[in-house]
């Protein structure tokens, strides 16, 4: 997982900064959302991943598929992938474009999960307290997991801070343990 981040960063760090020259991240966002999707098809990943096609014919495939999709210098990002035989991390790619597009535009996602449904309430002021903490706005999603007993679990790209009851009651078993 690490080799596939650190293999697209510069493909990755490349489109965003055309595309925020040109004043067009949302466009370029749309553009490898749709190429990253086309790319996970498994009809497309066993054309992209057959070895009797040349790179030419693999970008060829992939523009002709969305082409009403691109525009030129997004055609001309798909051929200069292919050629350099990484049309296979559009996926990674796309990920790592949301994370500096939200980054520049100051927005945090935010998965929080507890052990029973936050009503629309709750949601807002947690929404609310951690725009205020992290002087980000928050795009917050929420889910239930029963076995966390109570308390909450936040994940935000690489950095969870678990609150549960679980973890607490882990520590404190390990803590008996020693």
């Amino acid at each position: 997982m690490a080799e596939l981040n650190t293999v697209a960063r510069p493909y990755t760090k490349a489109a965003f900064q055309f595309a925020q020259e040109k004043g067009s991240l949302d466009q370029w966002s749309k553009m490898l959302s749709t190429v990253a999707a086309v790319a996970k098809d498994s009809v497309m990943a066993n054309v992209l991943g057959n070895p009797a096609l040349t790179s030419e014919q693999k970008a060829s495939a992939m523009v002709s598929v969305c082409e009403d999709y691109l525009d030129e210098p997004g055609k001309n990002y798909i051929r200069l992938l292919a050629v350099n035989q990484r049309l296979g991390l559009l996926q990674e790619i796309h990920a790592q474009f949301e994370q500096l597009k939200a980054n520049l535009q100051r927005i945090v996602d935010i998965d929080v999960t507890t052990a029973y449904k936050l009503d629309e309430q709750q949601q807002q002021k947690l929404t609310q307290a951690l725009s205020a903490k992290l002087d980000r706005e928050v795009r917050l999603t929420s889910t239930v997991d029963k076995s966390i007993l109570g308390g909450v679990v936040l994940r935000s790209q690489d950095l969870v801070i678990d609150g549960s009851v679980r973890a607490r009651l882990a520590k404190l078993a390990e803590a008996l343990n020693s």
